[in-house]
């Protein structure tokens, strides 16, 4: 079963740190471009990218919300994305969910996970 799995996430205080983590499962996770999006709650709202990373970890990039405060990071070896969080706020509160994509036509074009529930209390 080909798919990314998220895990991490929860409800935290304002100032504090969580992790996301997401593993891809039945396809080889070093062909894409991985990114994390999230969806604050409420009518409306649009799933917007938080950080993105390139297939052989050299390049980042971050919405300017979270520079300095949140890392994306990636281990081909195991798989697996990782998104560090610290100094997290309440407007951080969010469904987060990570995604894979590639240009390549010889692959499928893109996976996105389950997602996973970022509550920061103040």
């Amino acid at each position: 079963q080909v798919h990314l799995v998220q895990s991490g996430g929860g409800l935290v205080q304002s100032g504090g740190s969580l992790r996301l983590s997401c593993a891809a499962s039945g396809f080889t996770l070093s062909l894409y471009t991985m990114s994390w999006y999230r969806q604050a709650p409420g009518p409306g709202k649009e799933r917007d990218l938080v950080a993105a990373i390139s297939s052989a970890g050299d390049t980042t990039r971050y919405v300017d919300s979270v520079k300095g405060r949140f890392t994306i990071s990636r281990d081909n070896a195991k798989n697996t994305v990782y998104l560090q969080m610290n100094s997290l706020k309440p407007e951080d509160t969010a469904a987060y969910y990570c995604y894979a994509f590639t240009p390549n036509p010889n692959y499928p074009k893109d996976y996105w996970g389950q997602g996973t529930q970022v509550t920061v209390s103040s």
